[in-house]
């Protein structure tokens, strides 16, 4: 079996240039990325059980994969929410999986987005892991634009081994992710 072409990317283009840029002496200390996790809350709609089933076909579609229910960790009484109620779906994307939705969502995904001018560099937090939120999961590909009944926005998560904002920007980059213009 072929390697991901993304991850091919990574170890003859990406890895040499931040050893450089940032001047490590071993490639272990090289940022990688680690995890993807797509992530999809349904609020309002807990009762809605066609709903939160058209939701796991969607992410099914996207990744592949089963998503997993996310339960409540607390109550909240202005949400009508309760101590161990579904909330929520995700799916957790590592390796070879991982790095074929990355190749998808960059060069299949973005272009499809409507008015895409590019993602928002700022959206790295302290550890340089990177959030990425899609208003319409008609966005993806594997979703015919008809056969939705439904739209619903989802969110990715892409956690990464950098230290800091600039490393994992610089990973992301070097990927080939279409950063707008600070």
């Amino acid at each position: 079996m072929t390697e991901p072409t993304l991850y091919t990317q990574y170890k003859t283009t990406v890895v040499p240039a931040l050893k450089e840029q940032f001047g490590y002496k071993n490639v272990m200390q090289v940022p990688h990325i680690e995890k993807v996790v797509i992530n999809v809350g349904y609020g309002r709609h807990v009762k809605d059980k066609q709903y939160i089933e058209q939701i796991e076909k969607t992410l099914t579609q996207i990744t592949g994969q089963k998503p997993v229910h996310n339960k409540s960790v607390k109550s909240i009484s202005n949400f009508k929410i309760r101590e161990g109620m579904n909330i929520g779906v995700s799916v957790t994307l590592r390796g070879r999986g991982m790095y074929e939705f990355l190749n998808k969502l960059i060069h299949v995904t973005f272009p499809r987005v409507r008015d895409f001018r590019g993602i928002n560099p700022k959206s790295f937090d302290a550890q340089g892991n990177y959030a990425i939120g899609f208003k319409e999961n008609i966005a993806f590909p594997e979703i015919g634009g008809d056969a939705v009944e439904k739209m619903h926005g989802l969110e990715v998560i892409i956690t990464t081994t950098a230290s800091n904002k600039a490393e994992g920007f610089a990973l992301l980059k070097g990927l080939g992710f279409p950063f707008r213009d600070k």
